[in-house]
């Protein structure tokens, strides 16, 4: 917790963000496959946007969760694209308290529909194998737009508090942040009035991610318990092969999260190197690595 607000203690404005320690030096050679990475995501996920939205074989419950999953991606993406390309090509380091507070609402938001969406691709996958033939009766387009809408609405009002707390705070002295954007976590620590209501209400919001990670995994208790019921050997494969394109996004989302958060509460020496690359990838890699491999799957 923080000590109360001294007067002598000067308030400031600006923030400073941090690139790759001891390779500040070569920052703008890192931009390139930084700026490749983004670009390769931003039309990967277009295209699958695109392709779904101009093939009508693939107006079908699955495909539409995946174009979530795509909008949720490049919305993540465009988040932090500003201050990463700041940093890394122009070695500009300066964000005002305003524009941070933003974009760590946007951050979090993003963050918090993509958790849902991949929630709701495990009931899908869920469904898809319990209830084969009910399938499209079960998940029906109007039924897939009012879960959609209801997650995003549901993502955007458990964070929409998160700006509003930070902004009331003052903050002195420091301004360094620990990452090459912007995090709730990370802006708090830099206040110099009482942060337990952020505090609190972060955790709130940290736990509620959380949970998903839990039905997600509960879920996949039900889909192999389904599987093993299933006689043929083949059925078992192809029903198990339907889920892999989930997993390894399931996989590629979760595990920084988790990595980081354990190194945050248990690690004694922390290695700020290994956070912040931990940190950028989790930015970077799900929206790059997520059209590769459904693209991959989907003929």
């Amino acid at each position: 917790m923080m000590f109360p607000f001294n007067i002598s203690e000067v308030e400031i404005s600006t923030f400073l963000l941090i690139g790759i320690p001891g390779l500040k030096h070569a920052h703008v050679w890192l931009s390139i496959p930084i700026c490749l990475m983004y670009l390769m995501a931003i039309l990967g996920n277009c295209t699958i946007l695109f392709v779904i939205r101009t093939e009508p074989s693939l107006h079908e419950p699955m495909y539409y969760f995946l174009s979530m999953l795509a909008l949720s991606d490049l919305s993540l993406s465009f988040s932090s694209l500003p201050t990463m390309l700041r940093i890394f090509l122009f070695n500009t380091m300066g964000i005002s308290a305003d524009a941070c507070i933003a974009q760590e609402f946007f951050i979090h938001g993003f963050t918090d529909m993509e958790s849902s969406v991949l929630l709701i691709m495990s009931f899908d996958c869920f469904v898809a194998i319990r209830n084969t033939l009910r399938y499209s009766s079960i998940l029906t387009s109007s039924r897939v737009v009012q879960i959609g809408l209801t997650f995003a609405i549901n993502s955007i009002l458990l964070v929409l508090p998160l700006p509003f707390t930070l902004k009331r705070l003052r903050y002195c002295n420091k301004s360094l942040l620990s990452h090459s954007y912007c995090l709730h976590q990370d802006v708090m620590k830099l206040a110099c009035s009482d942060n337990r209501v952020n505090f609190y209400y972060g955790l709130f919001v940290a736990l509620c991610m959380m949970s998903d990670s839990v039905f997600i995994a509960i879920s996949y208790v039900f889909i192999l318990k389904t599987v093993l019921g299933i006689a043929s050997h083949g059925e078992r494969l192809k029903a198990l092969n339907s889920c892999v394109s989930h997993i390894c996004a399931v996989l590629i989302f979760y595990v920084p999260i988790i990595t980081l958060a354990t190194m945050h509460r248990f690690a004694k020496r922390k290695s700020p190197l290994a956070m912040i690359l931990i940190a950028d990838a989790f930015l970077l890699v799900p929206p790059l690595i997520n059209p590769i491999e459904y693209c991959v799957k989907t003929q």
